[in-house]
């Protein structure tokens, strides 16, 4: 079976017909002076490029996978994508698919060497891009803790409550229907008690380890006793000088 090559124009709203046109006209150019005989026409108008699935974009992609496009043409990048990650997305899978993808406006044909390049570079602008985000995400969560704001969900459940329920032997559901709430908030409220129990008894076991004890076996251990300057106990005694001190075994 002979594949075609599938091309893609995109318009944002409805009003942008010669835009449309004006597209249309560039990838049959194209065709024309490439030999490209069999071809077929994907038209999304009043469609966001920021949409991952729009009706003609969705068609075009299912006649990739089923087998029947050997190549993606498009106007420019901007018409089959907003975002670097989108594009680089199928661009990826493309590849898998052994299919080209060529832009008009950029010049940029994926089975040549500048455009496996511009694959590369592209990958790492999307990477570049996600970690800015992350980047700005944790500051700004970092930013808010310092001003005290809160993060995350406000706390509704009563735990003094749940925990006397589920100390009584009810159920997650049970304590659910009392309390008012969910079982996930009452799952929740478990696993925050056992971590604090634990924390407990790990600052406990700290304490202890670091507390300075002194034991004393009273059955092998002589009276201890004071002799003038003599003490003697433990099995051994010394005498305390005010020169020296002498241990005698």
């Amino acid at each position: 079976m002979a594949k075609k090559a599938g091309c893609y124009v995109r318009v944002s709203t409805g009003n942008q017909t010669t835009g449309l046109e004006s597209q249309v006209r560039a990838l049959r150019d194209y065709c024309t002076r490439n030999g490209i005989t069999d071809y077929v026409l994907y038209e999304d108008e009043n469609q966001s490029g920021t949409k991952q699935s729009r009706p003609a974009l969705d068609r075009m992609m299912k006649d990739a996978h089923d087998g029947f496009i050997d190549k993606v043409i498009v106007y420019s990048f901007s018409r089959y994508a907003r975002s670097v990650s989108h594009l680089l997305r199928a661009l990826s899978e493309f590849k898998k698919l052994e299919i080209g993808f060529i832009s008009l406006t950029e010049n940029i044909d994926t089975n040549t060497p500048l455009g496996s390049a511009v694959f590369v570079i592209l990958g790492a602008c999307a990477q570049l891009e996600r970690d800015l985000i992350a980047e700005r995400v944790k500051n700004g969560l970092i930013n808010a803790k310092a001003k005290g704001i809160h993060i995350g969900r406000t706390k509704t459940r009563d735990s003094d409550l749940l925990r006397k329920l589920r100390a009584s032997g009810m159920t997650y559901r049970e304590c659910a229907r009392v309390a008012k709430c969910s079982t996930g908030a009452v799952s929740a409220e478990m696993k925050a008690m056992k971590i604090e129990a634990l924390a407990i008894a790990n600052n406990k076991a700290l304490e202890e380890s670091l507390m300075p004890k002194l034991e004393l076996d009273n059955s092998s251990s002589d009276n201890i006793m004071s002799a003038g300057s003599r003490y003697q106990g433990h099995g051994f005694d010394f005498e305390n000088q005010d020169t020296h001190i002498e241990l005698e075994r």
